[in-house]
């Protein structure tokens, strides 16, 4: 049995955002480690409808909810993005409609989107 609570992040590979967004999240909702899926631009992963993609992200997330009991799930964009070098705004848009497609696989968690911004601040985007 794994002892202490979990969070579950699905983050860009960039390694400016682990540390902000990990800490951000125990720091947030309590708890104790932060298991991170990590791709290129995630926010854009899901827009594209790769469905491949999406299932092993997927399948990753499963882990962690089963294996440690992961009570939440976050998506992150950030400023500066190489893999998704769009604006802020539309960086919200596709985060937003990550959470809609995450929410819909009716998981028992608590999923959000977040935002780093050009300070590496971590900022909500949606629950």
């Amino acid at each position: 049995m794994v002892s202490g609570k979990f969070g579950t992040v699905i983050n860009c590979i960039d390694g400016r955002t682990q540390l902000p967004v990990s800490n951000w999240i125990k720091e947030n909702y309590s708890v104790d480690y932060v298991d991170t899926i990590t791709e290129p631009g995630p926010d854009k992963v899901f827009l594209e409808a790769n469905i491949e993609k999406i299932e092993q992200i997927k399948s990753k997330i499963l882990i962690s909810i089963k294996a440690h009991n992961s009570t939440l799930i976050a998506i992150a964009g950030h400023h500066d993005c190489a893999a998704n070098p769009i604006s802020k705004d539309e960086h919200l848009i596709r985060i937003r409609t990550s959470i809609s497609l995450i929410k819909s696989w009716n998981l028992p968690v608590k999923v959000m989107g977040l935002w780093v911004n050009d300070q590496w601040k971590v900022q909500l985007v949606d629950e």
